[in-house]
């Protein structure tokens, strides 16, 4: 690795580095199911990237991204970011990937270089440097399903998933807290990662007496069961609640396929606040009107950059130890507002919205500031 404090001779536009950049390894899908969050997650990241080195950069340093496809084999991945790690090109692992990913990497990297895992994923993650910015089913599942309950009077509910680990472990927590509840759970079914027929399944819930349709699938594979679904006319009899559902997955899916969907996460492009209405107008600004939209994915990644940002102002290093010490003491902005780290996961709010077409209706706040368990 570079002598990541060693003072460089020659100074770029205000007064950055030109040598010696800070390097981080973005880890994010261009291939697969979740190919189509890849270039939102990208966009976003550069943004981050654009305004943290406008803002002088790092400890005086340019930021720059390597990207590495996170939609490959897991072992692939971890392979070719381990390898970056290792002839030191890079100082820091920030991305979007499912959880089989991050299985995969953090045992190989995290020993190495801070890792900041962006993506909404089941909870439970220990593995020291790893820092993790998404969203569990602590504070967006259970309060999400006690939210259909009372408001919407949902009390039966069927699952369907990806087969892997993001979704059998969410449906593990929907089970608990349906037990707790007194509401049952009817039906499950789980399909392979990149299944487009969904045929057996809907066979599945037209049998079914479920009310709500928990989904835990994962990009293109919930396109392909919104449109069967409302092919078969469910979408009347069933009401879909996903906690990975994007406004670009709203998109894809088109208007006929979203009635009665509800999603929870937190953000959403429609998010009313400040922070939110600043940084779509920043995405805006950069990318034009007619860029893909940021989505919760996406903006994730802007989030995990600003978070490493934040974290190597504070330690005045890039090295892990000191990144690592700083992580229990940052407080960092962006759009979701100004978050914190506890326990090496973000503490943020977390909304419940309706699907209006191609769009979503922010509808509540579900929870704030709930601690992972």
């Amino acid at each position: 690795m570079p002598n990541t404090e060693a003072p460089s001779a020659r100074l770029g536009q205000k007064g950055m580095q030109r040598e010696e950049a800070v390097r981080v390894a973005l880890v994010t899908p261009w291939q697969g199911p979740a190919g189509m969050f890849g270039l939102s997650c990208r966009m976003c990241s550069e943004l981050a990237v654009s305004e943290i080195n406008l803002a002088e950069g790092l400890l005086g340093r340019a930021l720059e991204l390597h990207h590495v496809d996170g939609g490959a084999d897991p072992a692939t991945v971890a392979g070719d970011v381990d390898h970056l790690i290792r002839v030191g090109k890079v100082d820091a692992v920030v991305g979007w990937h499912i959880s089989a990913v991050r299985r995969a990497l953090a045992p190989r990297i995290a020993a190495e270089v801070p890792y900041i895992y962006t993506a909404l994923y089941e909870g439970g993650e220990r593995t020291p440097g790893v820092l993790l910015t998404g969203e569990t089913p602590t504070n967006q599942l259970g309060p999400a399903l006690e939210w259909m309950r009372t408001e919407l009077g949902v009390r039966r509910w069927a699952i369907v998933g990806d087969d892997y680990i993001w979704p059998r472990a969410s449906a593990a927590v929907a089970t608990q807290w349906a037990r707790a509840h007194d509401v049952p759970i009817v039906d499950e079914v789980f399909v392979p990662l990149g299944t487009h027929d969904f045929r057996p399944a809907l066979r599945t819930l037209a049998r079914s007496s479920a009310d709500g349709v928990l989904l835990l699938l994962v990009g293109e594979d919930a396109v392909h069961f919104n449109r069967a679904f409302a092919s078969a006319g469910l979408d009347y009899r069933q009401t879909r609640l996903s906690t990975l559902m994007d406004e670009s997955m709203l998109l894809a899916s088109g208007p006929p396929a979203t009635r009665s969907l509800y999603s929870a996460a937190a953000y959403f492009e429609d998010l009313a606040t400040a922070d939110a209405m600043e940084f779509a107008g920043r995405y805006a600004g950069q990318f034009g009107t007619a860029a893909p939209v940021p989505s919760s994915l996406g903006e994730s990644c802007y989030e995990g950059m600003n978070l490493y940002a934040q974290l190597v102002r504070d330690a005045g290093s890039v090295r892990r130890q000191n990144v690592l010490a700083a992580s229990d003491r940052v407080r960092f902005g962006g759009a979701r507002g100004e978050v914190t780290l506890r326990g090496s996961h973000v503490v943020q709010d977390v909304y419940i919205a309706r699907a209006q077409d191609v769009h979503f209706e922010v509808i509540a706040r579900l929870s704030s500031g709930v601690r992972e368990a």
